[in-house]
């Protein structure tokens, strides 16, 4: 396993040295092992010279001091896919936040993948009913498009967000995934606390970023979002 040493630590940023040509790839997941504190996941952004790459740490770099030793895990981020992940909460590394127990004998995917190919894509005519009715008369949404809430703070995207949630979950009977990326901690655990009482939670997927975690973690859950959701769609092509 390669095994470098920590140069420098700049707020979020870390720096690590290891043999002269041997460094890491981009997007690697570093992983530093703390006996007082949960272990601190990094990932490589950067080459900056034959011996040195420039990481983001995923969680606070409190603690950290040069000198420490940090391993290669030798591939990028994976998380957790498939069905056992549905009801769950998790974190940008996939772990759960919900105080139940990690997800046992799940196939995992690194979050880092090649876009498909061009001619695998294509154009929708389709109009996706919301239940919404004044999203539905006003600006009608297209099957499998791009969708995108604008609003300033504390203006309500959360409820629509919610009541599409609910709406895809009770009327087309699917599945859904939530990302928090920066949202605050409060609106997330209503938000946990919604599905749970309205027994959508079991068919849904939450991953948070939130706005008091590190900018590295904020960075990346949208990946781990993507990642968990594509294999998700993957397997209702499957099952049809």
């Amino acid at each position: 396993m390669r095994t470098g040493r920590i140069a420098r630590v700049t707020g979020v940023v870390v720096d690590v040295q290891f043999g002269v040509g041997d460094l890491p790839g981009i997007s690697h997941a570093l992983l530093i092992r703390q006996d007082d504190q949960p272990d601190l996941v990094l990932e490589v952004q950067e080459h900056i010279n034959p011996r040195t790459v420039r990481c983001i740490a995923m969680s606070t770099t409190s603690g950290l001091r040069r000198g420490l030793p940090v391993e290669d895990t030798g591939a990028s981020i994976r998380v957790p896919v498939g069905e056992a992940t549905l009801g769950r909460m998790f974190n940008v590394l996939g772990e759960p936040i919900d105080g139940r127990p990690p997800v046992k004998d799940a196939p995992t995917r690194p979050i880092h993948a090649s876009s498909p190919a061009l001619q695998q894509q294509r154009l929708s005519q389709e109009v996706l009913t919301t239940g919404l009715k004044v999203i539905d008369l006003l600006t009608p949404y297209g099957r499998g498009t791009k969708i995108g809430f604008f609003g300033g703070a504390g203006v309500g995207k959360t409820v629509l967000v919610t009541e599409l949630i609910r709406n895809t979950l009770v009327e087309g009977q699917g599945v859904a995934l939530f990302a928090g990326v920066g949202e605050r901690t409060r609106e997330g655990h209503e938000l946990w606390e919604t599905m749970r009482d309205s027994g959508v939670l079991e068919h849904t997927i939450l991953l948070f970023g939130q706005m008091n975690e590190p900018p590295g973690a904020r960075f990346r859950v949208p990946l781990s979002a993507l990642t968990m959701a594509d294999c998700l769609v993957e397997g209702n092509q499957g099952g049809q």
